[in-house]
C-alpha cells in the first residue's frame, strides 16, 4: 500500500507560501539589478574621511587654506568615488530592459554631469572675488547638495529607503559643516560625513545579513 508523498506534484500549494516565494524571487531579482548601497556608502565614506581629514590637517598646520597636495589627494579620492559609483550603477542596471534600464543609465550618467558643473561654479565665485573662506564653504556645501540629491533621487528611483535616508543625512551634514566655518568644516565633513557613511555601511550590512537569514533578500 503506497502513501502519497507530501512533495507530490498533485498536492495543492499553500497560497500564503506561494505568495511568499514570489515575493522572495522578486526581492532577489531587484537586489541583482539595483545599486548596492553598502558599496556606495563604503566608497564615499573612505573618500570623505581620508580626503577631508587631509584638508583639515593641512589647513590647521598652515594656519590658513590647505596646501595643493591635500587638495590633490581629496580630488583624486572624489574622482575615484564618482567613477566607481557610475560603473557600479551601469553594471547593475545592464541586465534590465526598457524604462528601468534607461532610468538607471540616466541616473548613473547624472553623476559626471553634476560634477562637471562643480568646478565651473567654483571658478565663477573666484572671478567674483569671493574670499578663500567663502569658496571653501561653498565647495563643501555644493558637493553635499549634489551627492545628497543624487542619493535622494536614487532612493526614489530604485524604491530604496536606505539610499533615500542616506541622501537626507548628507544634506544635513553639508548644512552643519557650512555653519561650522573654516577650517572646522573639513573636520565635520570627515567625521560626521565620512564617519557617518561608514557607520551606515555597517548597519546596512548587518540588517541585510539578518534579512537573508530570515529568508529575505541576499546580502
Amino acid at each position: 500500500m503506497s502513501t502519497e508523498s507530501e512533495s507530490s506534484p498533485d498536492r495543492p500549494l499553500d497560497p500564503a507560501a506561494t505568495l511568499d516565494l514570489i515575493a522572495q524571487s522578486q526581492r532577489r531579482a531587484r537586489a541583482g539589478t539595483e545599486p548596492d548601497g553598502r558599496l556606495l556608502c563604503l566608497v564615499w565614506g573612505v573618500a570623505w574621511l581620508v580626503g577631508y581629514t587631509a584638508l583639515w590637517w593641512s589647513a590647521r598646520a598652515l594656519g590658513g587654506a590647505p596646501d595643493a597636495l591635500a587638495f590633490a589627494l581629496f580630488g583624486a579620492l572624489l574622482g575615484t568615488a564618482v567613477v566607481i559609483t557610475i560603473v557600479h550603477a551601469l553594471r547593475r542596471t545592464a541586465g534590465t530592459r526598457g524604462p528601468e534600464r534607461r532610468a538607471g543609465a540616466r541616473w548613473g550618467t547624472a553623476w559626471p554631469m553634476a560634477f562637471l558643473v562643480f568646478p565651473v561654479v567654483m571658478a565663477g565665485l573666484g572671478r567674483a572675488d569671493a574670499s578663500g573662506e567663502v569658496v571653501g564653504l561653498v565647495s563643501n556645501a555644493l558637493a553635499c547638495v549634489i551627492i545628497g540629491v543624487m542619493y535622494l533621487t536614487g532612493g526614489a528611483l530604485f524604491d530604496d529607503t536606505g539610499l533615500y535616508v542616506l541622501g537626507v543625512w548628507i544634506l544635513l551634514t553639508g548644512g552643519a559643516a557650512t555653519l561650522a566655518g573654516m577650517p572646522a568644516t573639513y573636520l565635520v565633513m570627515a567625521t560626521v560625513g565620512g564617519g557617518g557613511f561608514l557607520a551606515i555601511t555597517l548597519v546596512w550590512h548587518v540588517l541585510l545579513v539578518r534579512r537573508r537569514r530570515e529568508g529575505g533578500v541576499p546580502s
